[in-house]
């Protein structure tokens, strides 16, 4: 299906950007605990409303 030169250059190409997203993430890493301090509780508020959803369509649904 895939020749030998796009199956290497897709694996080079996922090494290179893998790399490239780390390096860049470990750079940025002090600037995103100050800018985006309490965004789990955002998170969490989000997961516990879907989850209450799920729980309305069950109940409504029996």
């Amino acid at each position: 299906m895939f020749t030998t030169g796009q199956v290497i250059f897709a694996a080079l190409f996922f090494i290179v950007f893998v790399a490239i997203i780390a390096s860049s993430y470990r750079k940025d890493k002090k600037l995103h605990k100050k800018n985006y301090k309490g965004v789990i509780w955002i998170l969490a508020s989000f997961i516990t409303f879907i989850l209450i959803l799920f729980l309305i369509k069950y109940f409504l649904k029996n």
